[in-house]
């Protein structure tokens, strides 16, 4: 690693997400508990439904718009999980099939509040968001004709695709950063990964799952070879 030294604690139980913190120039990764607080203390079922439940509230413009605005409330506005902890539980959540928004809801309640504040995360996301749907489509179906709500639609479009954009970046640079302290092969491995997903994504018919277990499968194998290299100096200098 490039001038930081790791370490790795736990008092529970491995969890399915992961954070990465730099504290005092040194690269602390922390593991904490798949049902264990969150960073700044274990909130209030209320409160995490609430703020769940205003997120259904305005999770107009699809998922990309939804996802945004859960990284901005759970990420900057609560501080419950950090950006490299949030993009692990994204990435998890596009494993599972179905609605990966609704999986993405799952890992982070359970990392918030416990396997109650999965519950909770879901249910305050999907309640109020169906209900609104449920009114909106029996409204629209009587002025989807009407030109100025078509061009109104429209309009929006445009506004989605950047919102995904601006998601992309921000986790993409708290990923990089993390894999510039682990040093430029780490950069390079994780650009090439974004890059070639990309281009594989785009062009060719390939299942998300396929493309995130080669993923996956690489990453495991570089870090194996590091831990091997690793292990090799240490002997070397014994």
């Amino acid at each position: 690693m490039r001038g930081a030294t790791t370490r790795i604690y736990s008092s529970a139980p491995m969890s399915s997400c992961m954070s990465i913190e730099d504290a005092g120039g040194y690269g602390v990764a922390r593991v904490p508990s798949g049902s264990g607080p969150a960073p700044g203390g274990v909130p209030s079922l209320w409160r995490v439904w609430c703020v769940w439940a205003a997120l259904g509230a305005q999770s107009f413009g699809g998922g990309v718009a939804t996802l945004a605005l859960i990284r901005q409330a759970v990420v900057e506005r609560h501080r419950w999980v950090d950006e490299v902890e949030f993009a692990r539980c994204m990435a998890l959540s596009y494993l599972v099939p179905g609605i990966n928004l609704f999986a993405l809801a799952l890992l982070l309640g359970r990392r918030i509040a416990g396997w109650r504040g999965s519950f909770v995360c879901l249910s305050g996301l999907v309640l109020p968001s169906a209900a609104i749907t449920v009114a909106l489509t029996a409204g629209y179906a009587m002025v989807r004709d009407v030109p100025w709500v078509r061009a109104a639609v429209r309009g929006m479009l445009p506004a989605t695709i950047g919102l995904g954009f601006l998601v992309s970046v921000q986790i993409a640079r708290s990923v990089l950063a993390v894999a510039w302290r682990d040093g430029r092969g780490r950069l390079s491995l994780s650009l090439l990964l974004i890059v070639v997903s990309g281009m594989l994504a785009g062009s060719t018919r390939l299942p998300v799952l396929v493309i995130l277990c080669v993923a996956g499968g690489i990453g495991a194998m570089d870090g194996w070879l590091r831990s091997r290299r690793s292990s090799g100096v240490s002997e070397s200098r014994e």
